[in-house]
């Protein structure tokens, strides 16, 4: 009896779907590359059992995921957090909306040179991101480290010319996010994007210090306005943030990568 139920409302769903959208489940997702893909096709595993054809799409370039998504090229992404998306939609005028939290991905300070923070000389070198809001981001993780002030005013928007306070003097190198971590040669330490950390072979539980869970730089669903009240899009968000992809987050990851739910 229950087996009998359970097969009519997987029954109903997938007319659903298909009455709904006209055609297969289908689902193009892009990401950035690195180890965030493994979790949407984890999840699409999972949604391929209720008829989801869920196909992860990888873009080496942060820009990309959203020129993607605005041409109709995917239907969904995650890898950015809300900082990042207002920016992009300022720039571009792009009509697309965050839809659900994902997880949790913590900026990192790496290096080659210095066992802790304390270490650190007068005028030590500092790559970070040369992208607004990612910079931002290192620059609050810098301030949470207490080796520099930032002006309270700036908020997420925070830049180099914001530091008020920086009394090891230190002199910060702005570069591609992609190549803040191949810089550690070159500079005394390096805040970088897991993502691209682990793509360089950084091993995350190195760093010196990590974004908490409290940050505000948690990373989103987002897909066009026009889209944002699709059933597909909204049943493949149910079954990432379910209790089974959060198992296997915390198993895969080892706490270097948190689920948000």
């Amino acid at each position: 009896m229950v087996r009998n139920k359970l097969a009519a409302a997987f029954v109903g769903f997938t007319t659903l779907l298909t009455a709904t959208i006209g055609h297969a489940a289908d689902l193009k997702i892009g990401v950035s590359a690195g180890p965030y893909g493994d979790i949407l096709k984890f999840a699409g595993e999972i949604a391929a059992k209720e008829g989801i054809n869920v196909k992860v799409v990888e873009f080496s370039d942060y820009t990309l995921p959203n020129a993607a998504l605005a041409q109709k090229d995917i239907d969904l992404n995650n890898f950015q957090h809300k900082p990042y998306l207002a920016n992009q939609v300022a720039q571009r005028g792009w009509d697309l909306v965050p839809v659900a939290p994902s997880i949790i991905v913590p900026l990192a300070v790496y290096t080659s040179k210095v066992a802790s923070l304390a270490e650190l000389k007068k005028g030590a070198s500092v790559s970070i991101p040369n992208d607004p809001s990612n910079g931002a981001r290192a620059l609050h993780l810098l301030q949470k480290a207490g080796l520099i002030k930032l002006d309270p005013k700036a908020g997420v928007k925070a830049a180099v010319l914001d530091i008020v306070e920086n009394p090891k003097g230190l002199k910060f190198k702005e570069i591609d996010a992609a190549q803040v971590p191949r810089s550690l040669d070159d500079v005394d330490i390096a805040v970088s994007t897991l993502n691209y950390a682990v793509a360089a072979g950084l091993n995350p539980k190195t760093a010196l210090l990590s974004e908490g869970a409290d940050t505000e730089w948690g990373l989103w669903f987002v897909t066009r306005g026009d889209n944002k009240d699709d059933p597909v899009i909204k049943r493949y968000i149910e079954i990432y943030r379910s209790p089974a992809v959060k198992e296997f987050i915390a198993k895969k990851f080892d706490g270097t990568i948190v689920a948000s739910w």
